[in-house]
């Protein structure tokens, strides 16, 4: 289907994303590329209702910034109230895993070494272990957690 602007295309999910998703939710079903595009449609649709609904109740509340509370009430006054609980599973999920990612960024902040120091420590590590550039990351992720890892251990093979 196309459009007659330029701009709608950018207001969509990308079709890549809701591919995986209906490859997950269904692998052993064959899905039409129609379908598959009214799904696209749909979810799009939905963004827009959920998020025009939660505009106007942040500045019912004379606030600036949609905030996830606003969309969850959003969601309630739309007649989605059965989702509200798993709606705020995935909002917890979201905050640890970001609470996670500010604790892995500022350890390596308050470690006091350079980046050009922690550069040449790993490649010294790789000048002993033949490894790939997955397990690198796994190294760097040891180093920088601080969390033992048997991916790295096992699946680099020694010089």
């Amino acid at each position: 289907m196309a459009s007659s602007s330029g701009n709608d295309d950018d207001l969509t999910i990308p079709r890549a994303a809701i591919n995986k998703m209906i490859k997950e939710t269904l692998p052993n079903v064959r899905v039409a590329n129609d379908a598959r595009e009214l799904v696209v449609n749909c979810c799009t649709e939905f963004i827009h209702l959920i998020s025009s609904e939660a505009n106007e109740i942040c500045n019912k509340s004379d606030k600036k910034t949609i905030s996830p509370e606003h969309v969850i009430n959003a969601l309630e006054s739309l007649g989605f109230a059965s989702y509200i609980t798993e709606v705020k599973d995935v909002l917890q999920e979201c905050k640890t895993v970001a609470l996670k990612r500010r604790k892995a960024s500022s350890r390596l902040e308050n470690l006091g070494i350079p980046e050009e120091e922690l550069l040449r420590q790993q490649q010294e590590l790789f000048a002993k272990v033949r490894c790939t550039s997955s397990e690198m990351y796994v190294w760097m992720c040891r180093q920088n957690c601080e969390q033992s890892c048997l991916l790295c251990i096992c699946s680099c093979t020694l010089i």
